[in-house]
């Protein structure tokens, strides 16, 4: 049978060109009025997936 790409980890991660995996940190939707100006700068951009969870998201992303 033909591979599928798991869609919801399609939305959430992105592959480099070095094919690393990258994601968007949490918790810079909403109530960001109490958080911190420090905390708000620290949630921006996109950081990599750690080495841990790689493997799964690997087989959740052929290719």
């Amino acid at each position: 049978m033909k591979m599928k790409t798991h869609s919801g980890a399609k939305k959430r991660f992105k592959r480099t060109g070095t094919g690393k995996l990258v994601r968007r940190k949490a918790g810079s939707r909403h109530l960001l009025t109490g958080k911190p100006r420090d905390r708000k700068r620290n949630l921006k951009g996109a950081t990599d997936v750690s080495s841990a969870s790689t493997p799964a998201l690997n087989k959740l992303l052929p290719q």
